[in-house]
């Protein structure tokens, strides 16, 4: 993993006009000297201007942006999964292995990744559209195993799904986030069976 920080590294990085605002507007939620607590916040906006991960010299002009010590933003960075520190794919696919999502079939779908964008995590697929990563716990338990692509989520998936989801990439079709059983929200699969009201009330 160390190599690949350093890998690929940009020798100048600073925010553009439109993520300066938003910068600036972030800063203003802190009181006057903490600004350096608006450190997270500015990472993922470093982030998002930048494909969807954060190189070295963003994290030095964050630290100057916020008057702080390198290291600290440094630290932060490394310390945090949701910080890509190396590049990924224009779709970055983030597979829940947690316990529920296992047990519904996790592992299956690390396989299509394997098998469909590339052997190994945090690798790009030779068209440089896909990558992905095994992560931890994503909140969406009730509805595994589902995997995170980009900022949405993918639920009730199954090896099939995920591998028909990947084709629409290769496509360049539009994928859409939710539920891929038809659920809305995390409701049960055949109606609610609680809570209902009694025709004998």
């Amino acid at each position: 993993m160390i190599k690949k920080i350093f890998k690929d590294q940009p020798e100048i990085f600073e925010f553009n006009e439109q993520s300066k605002k938003v910068a600036e507007k972030i800063i203003t939620n802190y009181p006057e000297g903490k600004q350096q607590s608006a450190v997270m916040a500015l990472l993922y906006v470093a982030q998002r201007q930048n494909n969807n991960w954060i190189p070295l010299a963003a994290m030095k002009y964050i630290a100057k942006f916020l008057d702080m010590p390198y290291i600290k933003v440094y630290e932060v960075a490394t310390f945090y999964t949701m910080y890509n520190l190396a590049p990924v794919g224009q779709y970055y696919f983030q597979v829940c292995t947690t316990t529920p999502c296992m047990l519904r079939g996790a592992y299956k779908l690390v396989d299509v990744c394997k098998k469909k964008i590339s052997e190994n995590e945090n690798e790009i697929s030779k068209d440089g559209k896909m990558s992905w990563i095994e992560v931890e716990c994503l909140g969406a338990c009730v509805n595994a195993p589902m995997v995170q692509i980009n900022d949405d989520y993918f639920e009730d998936l199954d090896e099939k799904k995920l591998e028909n989801l990947i084709e629409l990439i290769k496509q360049n079709k539009t994928i859409k986030p939710g539920s891929y059983r038809g659920r809305k929200s995390s409701e049960p699969e055949h109606n609610r069976i609680t809570l209902m009201e009694s025709k004998n009330a």
